[in-house]
């Protein structure tokens, strides 16, 4: 069923109170294909595939057809000595995805518990945390190609990964509906507890020998102990990315500012905080109105109720412009913009 103007405040995490022109839901490949292809009232419109809103920052109303992804599913597909392949619709929630994992034995996706959003974003983004990204755990994906009505398959190579990044952002995106992806899991994984406060965490819990369901807690605890939910306060998640900067302008910036953390990509770029930058120049904490920039993770813009998503866009270019002024540095925003 297609509704005509409905809030999709509901629909994104930033609680923003804008509308769509068209709005429908769909939980099969041949209800997308109805509403994309046989409803005579959206044809020509603009289309926006909207997953779980917690990566998006809707700055005016939308004028087209709000498409909500809905294909639910988890299974074990594939079987063999060495790996697991998990299949997982795309719109199933990413933290249910992990959840069943762990449940069920199947290592590899431990750190990245509580991330918000489905599965169908994560190899857009390339979701990543804690010394893990998706990449590093991708199979592939079945995607439905909106202009040639055919279904795709993606293998890593073809979604051209990077940081935060995928061709799905860049060269194809609006190209395509992501419906599945494919994981391979590890019978023998190799536990990642070094990066962030993972190994402290564990500790704290009396964790001697780390599996996959305690590493998962302990992200879990990490994230909550820092990070705003949602479900209270309006926000996206980490709302920059981590700046590369090369390494001559990583040492004159060591000149001035001693203190600056770095981590070495290779010999020639560093990448650098963004929360670090931001928090240098008196962002942290910071609020206008009902946009602000949370009191403990400054990469975190927030709602605190009733913000406009332009009140929050011009909070995040008043950021950008003052980190380029003080470090030389410009950031990217790692929330799409709408």
């Amino acid at each position: 069923m297609i509704i005509a103007n409905q809030s999709l405040r509901p629909y994104n995490t930033f609680g923003i109170a804008a509308q769509a022109r068209y709005f429908a839901s769909f939980s099969s490949i041949e209800a997308l294909q109805t509403l994309l292809y046989e409803s005579k009232q959206v044809q020509g419109l603009p289309l926006l595939v909207l997953g779980g809103g917690s990566n998006i920052l809707l700055t005016q109303d939308f004028p087209g057809l709000v498409l909500r992804n809905q294909l639910k599913g988890i299974s074990v597909i594939e079987e063999d000595q060495d790996y697991w392949h998990i299949k997982a619709m795309a719109g199933e929630v990413w933290h249910e995805l992990v959840l069943y994992c762990i449940e069920h034995g199947y290592a590899g996706l431990e750190n990245l518990s509580l991330i918000p959003g489905l599965v169908g974003a994560s190899p857009m983004q390339n979701i990543g945390a804690y010394g893990v990204e998706i990449k590093d755990l991708f199979h592939s994906l079945e995607a439905w190609h909106i202009g040639d009505r055919s279904l795709q398959v993606f293998t890593a190579r073809d979604c051209a990964f990077g940081y935060r990044e995928s061709v799905f952002k860049r060269a194809l995106k609006g190209q395509f509906i992501i419906l599945s992806v494919r994981f391979r899991l590890p019978k023998k994984p190799v536990y990642h507890t070094s990066y962030g406060a993972i190994a402290a965490e564990l500790e704290r819990m009396g964790v001697q020998e780390p599996d996959c369901k305690s590493i998962a807690n302990a992200v879990i605890r990490i994230r909550q102990s820092k990070l705003p939910d949602p479900a209270v306060m309006g926000n996206a998640g980490s709302f920059f990315k981590n700046p590369v900067v090369d390494a001559t302008l990583y040492q004159q910036l060591q000149l001035s500012y001693p203190t600056i953390p770095g981590f070495a990509i290779d010999a020639g770029s560093y990448k650098v905080p963004a929360a670090w930058l931001i928090e240098q120049c008196g962002w942290k904490g910071y609020r206008k109105g009902d946009a602000g920039c949370h009191a403990l993770q400054p990469l975190v813009l927030v709602n605190h109720g009733h913000a406009s998503g332009k009140a929050i866009w011009d909070l995040s270019e008043d950021i950008l412009q003052s980190v380029l002024s003080k470090f030389g540095i410009q950031l990217e925003r790692e929330v799409n913009i709408l």
